[in-house]
């Protein structure tokens, strides 16, 4: 049957409507909406600094106005367990680390790190380093490994820790280097470095970024990083698999999460600010000031690198005999 010229036009006006509106809500609730970033650690850190940086960026090309707000405390569990709980409206996000997925094999959770939220974007990634006083006698990897072999348990290594992504690349280092060392857990990698500097530990496993500033003045010597591949600041340091460990690969990394159910279109929204942001020559030196690397693996990706990692470090728990606290 023909539909009136009429009719027709009537339809074809409503579609446009419908299509507008739709659009139009995207707009205002990218350009009105106060979006809430829960970051589970003390204030002042850098992921809370470069958060911002990115936040600002986003609200520059006309996203929304993130509000930080800092929940610490139970190993990231509380701010963790916050967003869990939060509407899945696309109002409210937080980041994640290693200890996002280590905690589920060791601590009782209400919530579930694969099941309970929604992947946005793996951001960024912290290079791990395995350093000594410039005064240690060990000069190389190598060296640190042999004098835990010969006098076990004599050699100390500082952390952050316990359940961090640290104190499990320090598991994985003893195990499959069969070296008996000894971990020094701090609650942060800033008292590590100090304790590393003062001679009180023989070693430390720390971020790149925490320590560059000692390399850079000689104070302390790095003997490895942890990473699949050198590091660009530190070209001549070789990696632990290069230094004679095997398949050795860790990487202490960042991302963002939403609540189970956000939307996918909330979810592609932030996925296109974060993914444009990344990109920014300004962001990227920013982030590269402090010892961060870039990673915008998003989606589907992040999903995927979570379970991963919720796998190996499952593996290894059971494997290393690591009980919660």
């Amino acid at each position: 049957m023909k539909i009136p010229h009429r009719k027709r036009f009537q339809s074809i006006a409503g579609s446009i409507a419908l299509i507008s509106s739709v659009f139009l809500s995207e707009i205002a609730w990218s350009q009105a909406q106060i979006v809430k970033l829960v970051i589970p650690y003390p204030p002042g850190g850098l992921n809370e600094s470069m958060a911002r940086v990115m936040a600002d960026h986003i609200g520059r090309q006309g996203g929304p106005t993130f509000v930080m707000e800092t929940r610490p405390g139970a190993g990231t569990m509380i701010g963790t367990e916050a967003v869990s709980r939060a509407a899945a409206d696309g109002n409210t996000v937080l980041i994640v680390a290693n200890s996002f997925v280590i905690n589920a094999h060791l601590k009782k959770l209400t919530y579930d790190p694969l099941t309970s939220f929604e992947p946005i974007c793996y951001l960024w990634k912290s290079p791990a380093v395995f350093v000594v006083n410039s005064n240690s006698p060990h000069k190389t990897l190598g060296d640190l490994l042999s004098a835990a072999r010969s006098n076990p348990g004599a050699v100390t290594m500082a952390m952050s820790g316990p359940a961090t992504g640290h104190h499990l690349g320090f598991e994985q280092l003893k195990r499959t280097a069969n070296a008996n060392i000894t971990m020094v857990p701090f609650g942060g990698a800033g008292p590590a470095v100090t304790a590393l500097l003062g001679e009180h530990v023989a070693s430390a496993f720390v971020d790149y970024g925490l320590a560059a500033e000692h390399l850079n003045s000689g104070k302390l010597r790095a003997l490895a990083t942890a990473g699949k591949v050198r590091i660009e600041p530190l070209p001549n340091v070789s990696t632990v698999a290069e230094a004679g460990v095997a398949d050795y690969d860790v990487d202490i990394w960042y991302g963002l999460v939403a609540p189970a159910k956000t939307s996918k279109d909330r979810i592609a929204q932030f996925v296109t600010w974060l993914s444009s942001a990344l990109q920014d020559s300004e962001v990227r030196a920013k982030l590269a000031s402090v010892g961060l690397f870039p990673v915008g693996q998003c989606g589907a990706d992040f999903g995927a690198h979570i379970r991963n990692q919720h796998d190996v470090y499952g593996r290894l728990i059971r494997e290393a005999n690591i009980k919660g606290e």
